[in-house]
């Protein structure tokens, strides 16, 4: 039987391999896509597409397999397919873990064939990756270049560069961009009044806060669930607490129902404040309004648990998270294995260590994690 080869069959499978990835097979998947990808682009009355170099490039990524990502990319240009927006995310990861961020950028900035649709420009496109991966630096640098290329910011730039100015601290900027927005006929967006609000609340400002959400209102431009989140977010980070609690209850009030992400920050707030019932009575209201629990609302609880001295509870709740499917990180298995330890429970430690291993944790973790001991 003759297996007739599709851009969807080639899609299928290349996803699945993405999908199959873990800590302990990347070389292997990384060998295996790489080994379809070419007996694919082999096969008669068949021609890659742009989505298959993605998906591959993905892999690649996911595996660390720079040298390889960089020759396809090669390969990609050399065929005469455009490279995407997409295109760029998916290298500008990994490249920018791996210190070959600017690098990348020059290649897109200078590249005839970077389709950058949805975005204005390429240089927008490049901003809005790279604000995902933290490169404000180059953010800075992307910018400057723009300008020289005889571009104008429209809102997107103007967000994107208020946010690196803001989290490289160069306040007296941020606040020169905002009045500079203002003056070229630019009125703030959602993700505008997002950036403003998450400023105000980690400044710990809520008075000014309370301001800007009216005046969003007054704009015909609802605060929605993120906004308040952000707000909520910077707060607690702030250690106001009382303030959390209040844009809580004010966001019930105009009838913005709290998702799963907005009772997690409430719940992580308190629990860093070490009020483990608050955060208790966050997580109990957050069931019975029918929110399910994530695994970063369960994470929160559980270290909340052990910070209390309750480790029976704490693993009844990891046991209940590891039976609903969710993974917790390592890092709350080592927080709780790390207080049973303390309190002369080793059985129960042990008992965490190989549901760890039975869940597919790299073996080197979990071992290390048995090797520790009392002191």
């Amino acid at each position: 039987m003759h297996l007739q080869i599709s851009a969807d069959l080639v899609r299928e499978v290349l996803f699945r391999i993405l999908k199959f990835i873990d800590a302990s097979n990347k070389p292997r998947c990384a060998k295996l896509g790489l080994k379809f990808f070419m007996w694919a682009g082999d096969q008669k009355a068949y021609k890659h597409t742009s989505n298959a170099y993605n998906l591959t490039l993905k892999i690649f990524a996911k595996c660390d397999e720079i040298k390889a990502m960089w020759r396809l990319l090669d390969e990609m240009t050399q065929s005469g397919l455009p490279t995407t927006a997409l295109t760029f995310n998916i290298l500008i990861s990994t490249c920018a873990e791996a210190g070959m961020a600017r690098k990348l950028v020059e290649r897109f900035m200078k590249s005839k064939t970077f389709n950058y649709r949805p975005f204005k420009h390429s240089f927008n496109a490049i901003l809005h990756s790279l604000i995902t991966v933290d490169q404000y630096r180059l953010i800075e640098w992307v910018y400057q270049k723009m300008l020289v290329d005889g571009h104008s910011p429209d809102i997107l730039t103007y967000n994107v560069l208020m946010c690196a100015k803001y989290r490289l601290g160069k306040l007296d900027q941020f606040h020169r961009l905002l009045d500079e927005m203002s003056k070229n006929g630019f009125a703030p967006d959602l993700h505008t009044y997002n950036i403003l609000l998450h400023v105000l609340g980690k400044g710990d400002k809520p008075l000014a806060a309370l301001k800007l959400l009216n005046y969003m209102n007054d704009a015909n431009c609802t605060p929605s669930v993120l906004h308040f989140t952000t707000l909520i977010d910077g707060l607690s980070r702030a250690g106001n607490l009382d303030a959390c609690q209040f844009f809580f209850d004010e966001m019930l009030k105009r009838g913005c129902e709290p998702d799963v992400v907005c009772y997690t920050v409430m719940i992580s707030g308190y629990v860093v404040a070490g009020e483990l019932e608050k955060a208790q009575t966050m997580f109990d209201e957050m069931t019975n309004r029918g929110q399910l629990p994530n695994v970063f609302t369960y994470n929160s609880m559980i270290r909340g648990l052990c910070l209390a001295g309750k480790y029976d509870k704490a693993c009844c709740m990891l046991k209940e998270v590891e039976n609903k499917g969710c993974t917790p990180t390592s890092s709350v298995y080592r927080a709780v294995i790390a207080k049973l330890r303390s309190a002369g429970k080793d059985s129960e430690a042990d008992e965490i260590i190989t549901r760890m291993e039975e869940r597919g944790f790299h073996p080197q973790l979990a071992s290390r994690f048995r090797a520790y001991r009392r002191c």
